[in-house]
């Protein structure tokens, strides 16, 4: 565990993300005491892979399409407000 203070971390803040992402337990301190960790967002996610595109894609064909394009579904939901306001 590495400890900063936050002037030391306003002035070095890329460089404590870097050894964040590498695992290192990253931590701010203010007036003496532990305010802050630094650590990934997403532990263990090292972005798209071609199996999370892929079943994107599955899941997309596998459902029922409403039979119009976007534009006409927003023009369809505007008309209805439009009517409903009256």
């Amino acid at each position: 565990m590495t400890t900063y203070s936050v002037a030391d971390a306003k002035n070095a803040l890329p460089k404590l993300i870097d050894r964040a992402l590498e695992g290192e337990e990253v931590i701010i301190s203010r007036h003496g005491k532990a305010v802050v960790e630094l650590r990934p967002a997403m532990a263990g996610v090292s972005g798209k892979t071609a199996g999370s595109y892929a079943w994107l894609q599955a899941r997309r064909r596998a459902r029922q399409g409403v039979g119009l394009s976007s534009v006409e579904l927003l023009n369809q939901l505007y008309d209805e407000r439009e009517i409903s306001s009256c």
